[in-house]
């Protein structure tokens, strides 16, 4: 995957376009975005464009509105930004990254019962 880190607001596009898994009109992004914030038609094509510029988004010219999709699945993106994250903020560790993210959010028994199982997963695969 490239360099290229996502601002928020290109999160915010590549969120409709994972979410619809399809590839995606300016308008039809628009619309998505605009339900939770008055975001402008032109300012969406501007962001979407230099997104293809970018990288982080394939824009298919065949048809007459062009159709975007994200170039790398959200993932892969998101692993890519708490890596760069943890090497920023918590200098490589994730023990301190996991403890931040414990303090701030009220954690419910579910969500340490999972994080429980990931943890056990990744023991058993490094064990290998």
């Amino acid at each position: 995957m490239t360099n290229v880190r996502p601002t928020e607001g290109e999160l915010a596009i590549l969120q409709v376009l994972w979410d619809r898994g399809e590839p995606c009109t300016v308008r039809e992004v628009h619309q998505a975005l605009s339900r939770s914030k008055d975001t402008a038609y032109t300012t969406v094509l501007k962001m979407m464009t230099i997104m293809a510029e970018k990288g982080l988004v394939r824009r298919d010219e065949s048809e007459r509105s062009h159709r975007y999709a994200a170039t790398h699945p959200q993932d892969k993106v998101q692993s890519a930004l708490l890596k760069d994250l943890m090497q920023r903020a918590f200098s490589g560790s994730a023990l301190q990254l996991v403890q931040r993210a414990l303090d701030v959010d009220g954690t419910s028994r579910e969500e340490l019962d999972d994080i429980a199982q990931l943890i056990a997963r990744a023991r058993k695969q490094r064990d290998r």
